[in-house]
């Protein structure tokens, strides 16, 4: 499929096509659900802009991929023939986590967000996918969806997490650890 107007008009009411040709209004929580992967899948590529870190953009491209899968998933009753989220992308990504964490500590206690900017850039990465998640999960309470798709998103969290960590470790920044304190001393 050849894109060749960006505008075609047919939004202008609130309406928007999902891939078998209904129409639905843009608020429907299924435009909502992979709404939140799309603006999840741009905020990686800003991630990694600049990025020098080649295993780690190399994952990312990757996973941006999958996130049009996951919104194609998503835009589409199961009845139609689209790409669909499978086990094995949840099998490598699980994959992907393990062989990170080799490089890490084990967390003691809980960390502030932050560190480099490519890292804060994950942790913010991490919170719209747990919220694209979270989208997913109440649009599967009332239509019959791919479950694969919740749990990409879940594990596409934790790896975001993982990378987060190790993007810091990388760069030389040292974590810091949350204060509970009244005081924030």
């Amino acid at each position: 499929m050849r894109i060749t107007r960006v505008y075609t008009k047919s939004g202008d009411t609130g309406q928007t096509s999902l891939v078998d040709g209904s129409r639905v209004s843009k608020a429907d929580p299924r435009v909502a659900a992979y709404g939140e992967v799309d603006e999840l899948n741009s905020l990686l590529g800003l991630s990694r802009a600049g990025l020098a870190d080649q295993e780690l953009d190399e994952a990312l491209e990757k996973i941006q991929n999958e996130l049009f899968i996951v919104g194609a998933d998503l835009a589409s009753p199961l009845t139609i023939q689209v790409p669909r989220i499978e086990d094995e992308h949840i099998l490598e990504m699980e994959q992907l986590i393990d062989l990170l964490l080799e490089e890490l500590e084990p967390l003691r206690e809980f960390i502030l967000p932050g560190g480099t900017a490519f890292g804060a850039a994950l942790h913010l990465a991490r919170t719209i996918a747990r919220r694209a998640e979270r989208s997913v999960v109440a649009l599967a309470e009332n239509s019959e969806i791919n479950e694969n798709a919740i749990r990409y998103l879940n594990r596409l969290s934790d790896l975001l997490f993982v990378m987060a960590r190790v993007a810091n470790k990388r760069a030389g920044m040292k974590e810091q650890a949350a204060n509970f304190s009244k005081r924030g001393k």
